[in-house]
């Protein structure tokens, strides 16, 4: 996935960049960026964070940092920010999101003798592709609008410049952006989370296509939001932070409703629930106090040594890193009938993991409530997840089993209710072991969510596309 944030104040901006990019480290694991704007030009620094905290890569480079006008950018695909030169003026830039037709504007941009100098693993740098779409025009905003109306998936950006940070949100709002007014100043964040203990806060959510221009005195709406939006439901769901809101709706608020939701839906005897550290908990605080039943963490995340998301190639040991992070609490375990509730199931490996070290520390039965249903289509449109391929889902995995490999229309697999739709998730259940299996309702993640559906992009989950 990826996220950023930039800050435009009246003094030196360089701690709130710093601490304000840091607060967006859950959304990437790879790579993450840096740049400012002063008198002497631009400063930046780029780090790998694949195996260490954000801050303490960059905190060595803060002395060689000042200015009042920064962007920084957590990203898990290409090394940002950019400094480029151009017509326009020097710029720096740095986007969020996922190009889907990075090939064909490539080969656009080639045709008119265009060259690409940065590329990330012998492709070309998506952010410097959208530099150029943006250095078509005579202006950032038209070349903003430009680049939005050419991208099929979605980019988010954010462009630095001498006298401010042109912030413009993707064509249809599938990645948010959030405006924030400090003491000093003002910031684009993808996290609203960034702002409250930095002293700034929520003075806009950025519409679907909105471009505005920041400045130490405040903004200006360069480009009015469009009125189709498909913000990515999976935000409240799994990678937003607990403390965030987007589109004036709260990460943490959403994920005990979608708790509640389950817990409506169910009717198995249970001693207790848990959630799966750390974003199945949100969710199973919810289950736990619409059935009056104890929430218990029988297991505990171990992180002094394992602080990032970072796993190896091989996959014996991306099990190992995977179980090793996880330590289980016994007491809490012995003869227990467990309710867990997960943000999703993905893959499902770790899952399986997981669930068999509970049995072999003695629960009597171990059951499992997602709180979004079956994930069946990979994701066209974030790059939140490289490993979302259509055979690596668990779903999909099965229906193929079911179907002896033949082509299977997963819109009924997809449909809850449907007798191969029962088939698929009981499947499901019995490679993980697990007592019972129950995946939330599409029309129960939506009301949880509290926005239209034609406003959520659910593509994961039913193959939906409106725009």
């Amino acid at each position: 996935m990826g996220g950023f944030f930039g800050v435009a104040n009246k003094t030196d901006c360089v701690n709130d960049l710093f601490y304000g990019t840091d607060y967006h480290s859950h959304l990437g694991t790879r790579r993450g960026g840096m740049a400012v704007k002063n008198t002497n030009g631009f400063s930046r620094s780029i780090h790998n964070i694949q195996n260490n905290y954000f801050r303490s890569k960059f905190e060595p480079d803060l002395p060689k940092f000042h200015g009042n006008l920064g962007i920084g950018v957590i990203s898990d695909t290409e090394p940002q920010p950019l400094i480029v030169g151009s017509h326009l003026g020097t710029f720096g830039i740095v986007t969020v999101g996922k190009i889907h037709n990075i090939a064909e504007l490539e080969k656009r941009a080639l045709q008119t003798r265009r060259h690409f100098s940065e590329s990330t693993d012998g492709t070309t740098n998506p952010t410097e592709l959208i530099s150029t779409l943006i250095c078509e025009e005579d202006s950032f905003a038209k070349g903003l609008e430009n680049a939005q109306q050419l991208v099929q998936g979605s980019c988010s950006i954010l462009v630095l410049t001498h006298r401010g940070i042109y912030t413009a949100r993707d064509r249809l709002g599938r990645t948010p952006i959030i405006l924030g007014k400090g003491p000093e100043g003002y910031a684009a964040a993808s996290e609203s989370a960034a702002f409250p203990n930095l002293g700034y806060e929520i003075e806009k959510f950025l519409g679907p296509g909105e471009i505005v221009f920041l400045s130490p005195d405040g903004y200006e709406q360069l480009k009015k939001p469009g009125d189709k939006m498909q913000i990515c439901a999976f935000l409240w769901v799994y990678y937003g932070y607990p403390a965030s809101e987007y589109e004036n709706i709260n990460v943490e608020y959403t994920r005990n409703r979608c708790g509640e939701k389950l817990a409506d839906n169910d009717t198995v005897e249970i001693d207790c629930v848990a959630g799966i550290p750390d974003s199945g908990i949100g969710h199973a605080i919810g289950y736990a106090n619409r059935k009056g039943i104890p929430y218990v963490r029988p297991f505990v995340k171990y992180t002094p040594t394992w602080p990032r998301s970072f796993m190896p190639q091989h996959q014996h040991l991306r099990d190992l890193v995977a179980k090793m992070k996880l330590i289980p609490i016994r007491k809490l375990i012995e003869e227990k009938r467990i309710m867990f509730c997960e943000d999703s199931i993905v893959r499902g490996t770790q899952l399986k993991e997981n669930i068999q070290i509970l049995f072999d520390v003695g629960a009597r039965e171990v059951h499992m409530r997602p709180a979004c249903p079956t994930l069946l289509y990979p994701c066209e449109f974030l790059n939140f997840s490289t490993s979302r391929s259509t055979l690596a889902l668990a779903g999909r995995k099965v229906i193929d089993d079911l179907e002896n490999g033949r082509e299977a229309d997963i819109s009924i697999y997809a449909a809850a209710g449907t007798d191969q739709n029962h088939r698929m998730i009981d499947a499901i259940r019995q490679q993980l072991k697990l007592t019972s299996l129950q995946y939330q309702k599409i029309e129960d993640l939506v009301a949880a969510i509290g926005l239209p559906k034609r406003k959520l992009c659910t593509h994961c989950w039913d193959g939906t596309s409106y725009f």
